[in-house]
C-alpha cells in the first residue's frame, strides 16, 4: 500500500503538470465507471452528477488520502493496495483496470487504476467526515515531541501498530513504520507506555526525518505498480530479512507484529527496556 512519501509524490506530480498535464485547473465534464463499487459516497448516479461541470482547483493530500478540491465540495481518493492514477489523452485505449475515469474539457482523462479492487472515491461537500477520523500529519505543526509522548502514555499499545493506526498518526505504513523504529533503535513490540520522554524524542524525531527521506526520494518502488522512487535503495531492515544490519552487521529478523510482516535488528532494536 501506498504510503504517506508515495501518496504525496502522486499529488505532487499531478499538482505540478509533471506527468504531462496540470490536473489543477481541469474542467470534469463528465465521469465514467465500469464498476460502481469502487464510489464510496455517495451513490454512483449522485457522484456523476454532482462532480459534472466542475473545476478542479489543487491537488493536496490528507494522511493517505488524494483530495481534490473542486469549485464545490471535494474529491477524495484512496489508492489502497494497487490504486494508481493516470493521464492520458481522451482518446487512448483504457485497460482492464480503469474502473473510474474522469474526462476534462481539455482532451485528457485522469483514470484512476485500481488492479486489486481495494481503491476508493468519495465525493463529499465537507471532507471534514473524512479529516475528523485522522490522527496529524507527521509533518505537521499539531504533531510536536510533547504531543507523541503524552499520547503514548495514555495507552498500552505495540508500538508498531500504534504507530500504524490512522487515528493516532496519518499516512504512516509497515515500510516506514520499520524504517522509523529501526533508526529510533525501538522494538516493534515494544508498549507505547514504557518508552521514556527521551525515546519518544527520538522516535518524533526518526518519524519525521524518515518520511521527509521518503518524499526526497519520491518515495519506495517496490510493487511493480509503483515507478520513480528510489528510497528502496536506503531501506535498512525492510524486506532485509538475514542481511546484516547496516549499524551493527547483526542479521535482519522478520516477524509478525499485528499480522503485519515486520522487519528489525535484535541488537540494536532489544525487546526488553533499557
Amino acid at each position: 500500500m501506498p504510503e504517506l512519501p508515495e501518496v504525496e509524490t502522486i499529488a505532487r506530480n499531478l499538482r505540478e503538470g509533471r506527468l504531462g498535464l496540470q490536473v489543477p485547473g481541469q474542467v470534469i465534464v463528465d465521469i465514467s465507471n465500469d464498476w460502481e463499487r469502487q464510489i464510496a459516497a455517495p451513490d454512483w448516479k449522485t457522484f456523476r452528477c454532482k462532480l459534472r461541470g466542475q473545476t478542479i482547483l489543487d491537488v493536496q493530500r490528507r494522511g493517505k488520502y488524494l483530495v481534490f478540491p473542486c469549485t464545490k465540495g471535494t474529491l477524495l481518493i484512496h489508492l489502497r493496495m494497487s490504486g494508481d492514477i493516470l493521464l492520458v489523452d481522451h482518446q487512448e485505449p483504457a485497460g482492464g483496470h480503469e474502473h473510474t475515469v474522469f474526462h476534462f474539457a481539455s482532451g485528457w482523462s485522469m483514470r484512476f487504476s485500481n488492479t486489486r479492487k481495494f481503491g476508493r472515491v468519495w465525493y463529499l461537500e465537507d471532507p471534514a467526515e473524512i479529516y475528523d477520523r485522522l490522527g496529524p500529519e507527521p509533518l505537521g505543526s499539531e504533531f510536536t515531541a510533547d504531543w507523541l509522548y503524552t499520547e503514548l502514555t495514555k495507552r498500552r499499545r505495540k508500538i508498531k501498530p500504534l504507530l500504524m493506526d490512522q487515528t493516532f498518526l496519518a499516512g504512516m505504513g509497515n515500510i516506514y513504520t520499520d524504517e522509523t523504529l529501526h533508526r529510533a533503535h525501538i522494538h516493534p513490540e515494544r508498549t507505547s507506555d514504557t518508552l521514556s520522554r527521551q525515546e519518544a524524542e527520538s522516535l518524533w524525531q526518526n518519524i519525521r526525518s524518515t518520511i521527509e527521506e521518503g518524499i526526497l526520494r519520491q518515495g519506495a518502488s517496490i510493487d511493480w505498480i509503483y515507478r520513480g522512487g528510489d528510497f528502496q535503495n536506503t531501506f535498512q531492515v525492510y524486506r532485509r530479512t538475514g542481511l546484516p544490519c547496516p549499524t551493527c552487521g547483526t542479521p535482519v529478523e522478520r516477524i509478525l507484529v499485528g499480522q503485519r510482516s515486520t522487519h528489525f535488528c535484535p541488537k540494536c532494536q532489544p525487546e526488553t527496556q533499557p
